[in-house]
């Protein structure tokens, strides 16, 4: 369901390749939520919610030092953006979710609805503008 589309590269390698992983990091939330067989996600969900923290500051990191390196005007402008993301991601303590939680699909869906609406949306609208490297 989750998957890197033709329609979000930028053309833009190391980029492209690590949007690729957010989106199979998305994709892997959304099968542990449709997996009926594991009944307490709670170490599956912290576990992906972890690495989705640490993924996407490396490649916000990466992205900036590839926009600063060619001198993209709108720099700030996606500073500001990707503080946002992480401020939202490090605001989702997952408070609720322990062992007991009992609803812990609705925890996977907050996640992944944000997180594909955010990525399809930052990707089409702002990442996509970034110059490509020249040949």
């Amino acid at each position: 369901m989750y998957e890197m589309k033709d329609e979000y590269l930028t053309g833009i390698e190391q980029i492209d390749v690590e949007h690729t992983r957010l989106f199979e990091i998305a994709e892997e939330t959304y099968q542990l939520k449709n997996d009926d067989f594991i009944p307490d996600k709670y170490d599956q969900i912290r576990a992906l919610f972890e690495e989705l923290k640490e993924y996407t500051k490396m490649h916000f990191q990466h992205e900036e030092e590839y926009m600063e390196f060619i001198g993209y005007k709108k720099l700030f402008t996606q500073k500001v953006q990707h503080e946002a993301f992480i401020k939202w991601l490090e605001d989702q303590e997952l408070e609720g979710v322990d062992d007991e939680y009992e609803d812990q699909d609705a925890v996977i869906e907050t996640i992944l609805n944000y997180l594909a609406d955010w990525l399809v949306h930052h990707i089409l609208e702002t990442d996509k503008q970034i110059p490509k490297p020249e040949n």
